[in-house]
């Protein structure tokens, strides 16, 4: 566990925002982070953040998605939700897929080191 006192958890000022959650309580959310100043004042100089949730049905129940929406504005936001979320949705699978090519080429098998056998000497096969 590391040391508090070497855990850094200081929050940076110049970098605040404000949540809002926007939906249409049918399809999804919309989160809108509005930039503000130190002081809780609006902060101009900065242009709100806009992110998208969606959640899709698996085999094992609802997967949430989170995804980014390039906008300049709530409407043009709503307005590109859609083709956000199908991006979201495909950048998501497609990661999901190589966990799980990632993980069938872990798979150990019955003999081979790693399932409680150690491995053969100079790696060869042996016979018993």
């Amino acid at each position: 566990m590391p040391e508090l006192d070497d855990m850094n958890v200081q929050m940076d000022a110049s970098n605040l925002y404000t949540e809002e959650v926007v939906t249409d309580r049918k399809v999804g959310t919309i989160r809108v982070l509005n930039p503000i100043t130190p002081e809780g004042e609006k902060d101009p100089a900065r242009k709100p953040i806009y992110s998208g949730e969606v959640q899709i049905m698996t085999q094992v129940g609802a997967l949430p998605i989170a995804f980014e929406i390039e906008a300049d504005s709530l409407a043009e936001a709503v307005a590109r939700y859609n083709d956000a979320a199908k991006e979201g949705v495909r950048k998501t699978v497609e990661r999901l897929q190589e966990m799980r090519r990632e993980a069938a080429s872990k798979i150990v098998t019955p003999g081979s080191p790693g399932f409680g056998v150690p491995p053969a000497p100079g790696g060869r096969i042996q016979m018993p």
